[in-house]
């Protein structure tokens, strides 16, 4: 499996607008981040996790020419508000599987009525071919994957498990039995927002702490905050196994 990372910042992004903090102004392209999303390929299968606001951007980049489906962890508008612009892949492909919460479900309708609509549907929105997630095993192209329960900091997120590889994201709080989960994995995708204490996020200790546990072979942080520092300082902190995600960074699993 491939896994490109489309972004790898938080909600607003780096740089945030209109900031002048050291970290927004910086020239490394590591420090620019898009909101947090991944590509997952595999054989003839392309899937990708979550499609925040940077959604197009980011396809245009990767050069996506086509997605079997989205995984959606929540409903948060930094991982979903991007749906819209699956259009081309729909007026190419026909339907777009999305799987996720029946809460997030929810939401999307909200937000998305149009796509819902069965009378008199607008000819232009896309149609989504929905797959409600219960906590069991599902099945994406021929992989089983495992979702993962994990809370930001009281909402319930999916983090899913793919084998070998696992992608974490908006944890602050891991349940032991959840995180038992994962133990096995050889490569972790996990949120660490900055080295400070946050509310709903995984601090950089506490992220380390978790790598630790589960004694993971590679580990690649994502969802990250400017406040987090410069990407090639904060790299050097890191145990030898340990990596600061970047956009357009691309890795393998086995």
């Amino acid at each position: 499996m491939k896994i490109t990372f489309l972004g790898t910042g938080t909600s607003q992004g780096i740089p945030i607008i209109g900031s002048d903090h050291p970290v927004c102004l910086s020239e490394n392209p590591k420090d620019k981040r898009l909101r947090v999303s991944a590509l997952l390929e595999w054989g003839d299968f392309v899937y990708v996790i979550d499609c925040g606001p940077d959604f197009r951007q980011q396809m245009i980049r990767a050069n996506v020419k086509k997605i079997d489906g989205i995984l959606l962890t929540h409903e948060h508008n930094d991982h979903v508000i991007g749906l819209d612009d699956v259009r081309p892949f729909y007026f190419r492909q026909g339907n777009i599987s999305i799987f996720c919460h029946q809460r997030v479900l929810n939401e999307l309708k909200k937000r998305f009525e149009y796509v819902f609509q069965i009378e008199n549907k607008y000819p232009g929105a896309p149609t989504l071919d929905v797959h409600v997630l219960n906590g069991e095993n599902f099945t994406v192209g021929n992989k089983q994957v495992t979702p993962i329960n994990v809370y930001h900091p009281k909402l319930q997120v999916f983090a899913y498990r793919f084998g070998y590889f696992a992608y974490v994201t908006d944890a602050k709080i891991i349940p032991k039995e959840e995180l038992d989960k994962l133990k096995g994995v050889k490569v972790l995708v996990l949120n660490a927002l900055r080295k400070e204490e946050h509310i709903s996020h995984l601090s950089l200790q506490q992220a380390l702490d978790v790598v630790d546990y589960l004694k993971v072979e590679r580990a690649y942080f994502t969802h990250i905050s400017h406040h987090m520092g410069f990407h090639d300082e904060v790299q050097k902190e890191l145990p030898p196994n340990v990596f600061l995600a970047y956009d357009g960074l691309q890795i393998e699993v086995d």
